[in-house]
């Protein structure tokens, strides 16, 4: 029978196996889905691809700087680490910093690169989280404890719903209530505040035309067929065109403009044209093993800190991964969160292998208290 330090390291590698094929099939099908795209707009079939692989490769660096930092420092800077991306997050509010694309000020442009602060923020907020937690035992925080967290969490929301990311904000918002609940921290409460966000959300969404048509868009997409409907038209035409073993690696049809952000928000709709049912079930099988090995190394971490960041950042994760492919597929309405490890997008691939860094960081401390 392993030990249990040797039981966290077997898992530990199966976790980073699953995020491993998702980063592969992500840079097969990043290049698959934008081709045609990149050929036209940007005069090379590759344009997004080479930036797809520099994104990998700076994400390995973060990985890397996450996994050898000392992790008492990562727990002491975490605070200072939330407020800075607090901060460059609020700086995307001024339209002189920030790019308008596709609606939003998600983004801050420095010397014509743009990244998504929010993504920083994302990092940010579960380390510090994981450090607040920690601190005292869950049982013993008190209401007013929870006051200064509860507070700079809601301002960072509210920056969020500014740019406008509602899609990002629900996704805080719901990991949050899951970290709360398994950690059972006022339960109680819990479902009074529950009670509460779910008629906040609907005012927010009926608040703002837009959200509004998606809602009306999701349940008969087909009566603005060439307007509102159009891009989840489109994805379900490529989805239900995959059949069982799709119509081949780089043979979409939907990608020759016919699915708008084919290689972000819906590229899960050209993996299932190219690869089928089967390729479908495979990435869900990726991201529930992720999930599955996620929570395993969490549940067996003794360290408080690196126990509460793990499960939330596996939740974040799957999460995101959950509300992607229900868009995709018609389940929920459409909102703009792009597939963890897999669509296009390198403020969020970089700071998703940053965190797999600080997991990493977490397990093999976690194997060194436990050996010496």
């Amino acid at each position: 029978m392993l030990t249990a330090p040797n039981q966290l390291k077997r898992e530990l590698r199966l976790f980073l196996l699953t995020v491993f094929f998702l980063l592969i099939i992500g840079t097969v099908f990043v290049y698959s889905a934008s081709s045609v795209f990149a050929l036209e707009k940007c005069g090379s079939a590759d344009f997004f691809l080479k930036k797809h692989l520099l994104g990998i490769v700076l994400g390995f660096g973060a990985l890397m700087i996450a996994r050898f930092m000392p992790l008492i420092v990562i727990k002491e800077l975490s605070p200072l680490f939330f407020l800075l991306s607090l901060g460059l997050t609020a700086l995307t509010l001024f339209e002189s910093l920030s790019p308008q694309i596709h609606g939003s000020h998600r983004w801050l442009s420095l010397y014509g690169h743009t990244f998504q602060p929010s993504e920083l923020l994302k990092m940010s907020f579960l380390l510090f989280t994981a450090r607040f937690l920690s601190r005292r035992p869950t049982s013993a925080l008190s209401i007013k404890a929870l006051i200064p967290y509860v507070t700079l969490f809601s301002l960072g929301i509210l920056i969020l719903l500014k740019q406008p990311d509602f899609g990002m904000s629900v996704t805080f918002v719901l990991t949050l209530f899951i970290i709360f609940y398994l950690l059972q921290i006022h339960t109680r409460l819990l479902f009074v505040g529950a009670a509460l966000a779910v008629p906040i959300g609907i005012l927010l969404i009926y608040m703002k035309s837009y959200r509004w048509r998606r809602v009306v868009t999701f349940f008969n997409p087909w009566n603005d067929r060439q307007g509102a409907g159009f891009q989840l038209i489109q994805s379900l035409i490529a989805i239900g065109s995959g059949s069982w073993f799709g119509v081949g690696i780089s043979h979409s049809k939907q990608k020759f403009f016919y699915l708008p952000m084919q290689h972000t928000d819906f590229i899960f709709a050209i993996i299932a044209e190219e690869t089928g049912f089967l390729g479908s079930l495979l990435i869900i099988f990726l991201f529930v093993a992720f999930l599955y090995y996620g929570m395993r190394l969490a549940t067996k971490m003794k360290d408080q800190f690196s126990a509460i960041f793990t499960l939330g950042f596996v939740v974040m994760t799957t999460l995101q991964a959950t509300i992607n492919i229900a868009v995709t597929t018609g389940l929920l309405p459409t909102k703009g969160i792009g597939l963890p490890f897999i669509s296009y997008g390198n403020s969020s691939l970089i700071c998703s292998m940053a965190m797999v860094g600080v997991v990493m960081n977490c397990v093999c401390s976690e194997r060194k208290n436990r050996y010496s």
